[in-house]
């Protein structure tokens, strides 16, 4: 389990600065292979799968796992593929809970739970 995996989000402030530079590309790298910043406010990956079912009850664990968090990725399901958008809304950018969020959703990916 990653480190950040074992982390629980925490709830923005709007006062939060987003992350950049050196520390926005250490979290990165903390990160599983697939995830990438997009315009250096979000982070994105997609999931392949073999089949729809497979697919779909990834993204009810990743649903349950956001709600659990308070933290909200937008979620993109079609046929064997989801794709995560995750970011801090309030910032419209990247704060460590997005990065804790990210390693939690390849957790569930490989832990089926």
């Amino acid at each position: 389990m990653s480190n950040l995996a074992s982390r629980e989000c925490s709830p923005c402030r709007g006062e939060m600065l987003r992350l950049q530079g050196d520390a926005l590309e250490a979290f990165v790298a903390s990160l599983a292979d697939g995830w990438r910043v997009v315009e250096g406010r979000h982070l994105e990956k997609e999931y392949q799968f073999k089949n729809f079912h497979d697919a779909l009850a990834f993204t009810m664990r990743v649903g349950e796992l956001a709600e659990r968090q308070g933290h909200h990725p937008d979620i993109y399901l079609s046929w064997g593929r989801v794709r995560l958008l995750v970011w801090t809304h309030k910032i419209n950018g990247l704060t460590e809970s997005d990065f804790i969020f990210a390693a939690k959703a390849d957790e569930r990916l490989r832990s089926g739970d």
